[in-house]
């Protein structure tokens, strides 16, 4: 009886020493597997990066390449060129409105019903009060 104990400690220690094996090769293997996945993830993400950094970049050149057209010595030599016979606007021509544009537009239009001497005051509405 002495010989089946001892031969049952050794066959559970065999047991569990390949189950120690087994279990620590798939901890082993799930390791390498996430590093590798980190790997790829991260040459992706690399990728995407040079990617964005040259659209930005040819961004960058379409934008300067629309400035360089729109300057003024640029355009004057497009409307000699291509005879279109275009006038560059005088500096009378712009004028600039420090007012709201509303308001201007109201008083524009209701300046014909009340007179031109009338300016427009804006609406103040009061609540619960009778003023």
């Amino acid at each position: 009886m002495n010989k089946s104990d001892t031969h049952a400690f050794v066959n559970q220690l065999l047991v569990y020493t390949l189950v120690m094996i087994c279990f620590s090769g798939s901890v082993g293997l799930g390791t390498v597997w996430l590093r590798q996945q980190i790997a790829q993830t991260a040459n992706n993400v690399k990728q995407l990066e040079s990617r964005a950094a040259e659209m930005e970049r040819h961004l960058s050149g379409t934008n300067m390449a629309i400035a360089a057209e729109e300057s003024p010595d640029v355009l004057v030599k497009r409307n000699a060129e291509w005879k279109l016979g275009l006038v560059q606007a005088k500096n009378t021509q712009v004028v600039r409105i420090d007012r709201s544009p509303e308001q201007r537009l109201a008083e524009k239009r209701h300046s014909e019903l009340f007179g031109r001497d009338v300016k427009v005051a804006p609406v103040r509405f009061v609540m619960g009060g009778s003023n």
